[in-house]
């Protein structure tokens, strides 16, 4: 059931909603929450498709903010608010009210949603597109306990990881973090499933994806190794490599739909890997309203210390070592991504220890506590490995030698040419909040 009101008021509204329950036979309020969705024209039809579909697991009233531009001078001084009420089958399993503000309306969206909301209900923000660049002190976001982002629909998604980090405060989160749960899910349960200490890590995907750097972030905080971050043709994430004490650690999704998961000592496995619908991600976004101190603690570690990425074919190896491990010698050039997260990683003061990490990571599945490794079992693991040759001249190919196994050769550029091996490189030493 739809009803058209223009030019109205909140109050009207709330009159609109009440006729209409009583109208379809539903008199009685069965939602858990209120969901405001701030968007534009242009994006709100898929949005309200998303959180309809999402309302099927989370019975909410949906509340959805578009901001019309006036076209002349004379329209923007007016204010009017029309309002679209759909109670029923229209409305998913709650109910959707589309508010469509003109004029200085626009600037006080609050003062409308506001009696609109559920009483003695959690409220929810999301920003489909154009978020705002401090979430929780927008006027529509002070009134949530919960404020969804999604970094990848930004212009430019890595200097809006860094705002984000910037601007934390609990109760907000990120799409492009809610995409990576099963690859965070996956790789806690791959480690747990080999006694091993990991020594460094390689996370490709393609260039300008947060949910790339995030995973990398992520790796990196909760096991103090060095993170390199690659760059593939896509799409999305592609593939996790880690180097560990027993062996080579591989997830890697070609296309989107299955994954390979390979152990060392252990057969090849097929694991479901696929990419998520929007509708899918905000409901996971949904089941929880607490703060969720994993995705602030790997925010704030900072894309600006992940390593340079390894540019080439998915296959790549992630260094002679890793090569030498897996049983195959692979190539790939060493360069810069051009993406701002690509700078050098900022690794530990040498000698200095990394702090332990706690053995359960929070919406992540198993813990990760018998893969973080120590300075003393990082170094002595590197001791292991193969010897490096010297570093060639800023500027000239270099080659790897790897002893007892095939050569692996890597052309290196002026930004790598004298970066140590990920197995030689100490723990990152992860900072304060």
């Amino acid at each position: 059931m739809k009803t058209d009101l223009t030019d109205t008021t909140a109050s009207k509204i709330n009159k609109a909603l009440v006729k209409a329950r009583r109208a379809i036979g539903t008199p009685a309020v069965g939602m858990v929450l209120t969901l405001v969705i701030v968007t534009d024209e242009e994006n709100a039809y898929d949005a309200l498709k998303s959180a309809n579909d999402a309302s099927r697991e989370h019975p909410s009233r949906t509340i959805v903010v578009i901001k019309r531009v006036s076209r002349s001078p004379r329209d923007r001084t007016k204010s009017r608010l029309d309002a679209e009420v759909r109670v029923g089958a229209d409305a998913g399993t709650g109910e959707t009210v589309v508010l469509r503000l003109y004029g200085e309306v626009a600037d006080h969206a609050q003062s409308v949603v506001l009696p609109l909301l559920l009483p003695d209900a959690p409220v929810v923000v999301w920003w489909p597109v154009n978020a705002p660049l401090d979430p929780a002190r927008d006027p529509l976001g002070a009134l949530a306990q919960r404020r969804v982002t999604d970094s990848y629909a930004a212009e430019k998604p890595i200097d809006e990881l860094r705002t984000r980090a910037d601007n934390y405060e609990p109760g907000d989160t990120d799409l492009a973090w809610t995409r990576i749960t099963p690859w965070r899910s996956m790789l806690a349960a791959a480690l747990d499933q080999v006694d091993c200490e990991v020594i460094s890590a390689e996370v490709q995907g393609e260039q300008y994806n947060p949910s790339v750097e995030l995973l990398a972030m992520w790796l990196a905080d909760r096991l103090h190794v060095h993170v390199r971050r690659g760059v593939s043709a896509g799409p999305g994430l592609n593939e996790v490599r880690m180097l560990t004490s027993t062996g080579p650690i591989r997830l890697y999704r070609p296309t989107g739909g299955l994954a390979l998961l390979t152990l060392e000592d252990q057969p090849d496995r097929a694991v479901a890997l696929k990419r998520r619908e929007t509708s899918e991600l905000l409901a996971e976004e949904l089941r929880r309203l607490d703060p969720d101190d994993t995705y602030a603690s790997a925010l704030r570690f900072g894309v600006d210390r992940l390593g340079g990425g390894l540019s080439g074919a998915p296959g790549s190896a992630l260094s002679a070592a890793t090569a030498a491990g897996a049983g195959s010698a692979g190539t790939g050039s060493v360069a810069s991504s051009g993406a701002p997260g690509d700078a050098s990683a900022s690794p530990g003061a040498p000698g200095s220890a990394s702090a332990s990490v706690p053995g359960a990571v929070s919406g992540s599945g198993p813990g990760l506590g018998a893969a973080v490794a120590s300075a003393a079992s990082a170094a002595r693991a590197a001791a292991a490995l193969p010897p490096a040759a010297p570093s060639a001249p800023s500027g000239t190919p270099g080659s790897t030698g790897s002893a007892g196994s095939g050569a692996s050769t890597g052309s290196a550029d002026d930004g790598d040419s004298e970066r140590p091996t990920p197995a030689q490189m100490p723990p990152v030493k992860k900072t304060t909040s």
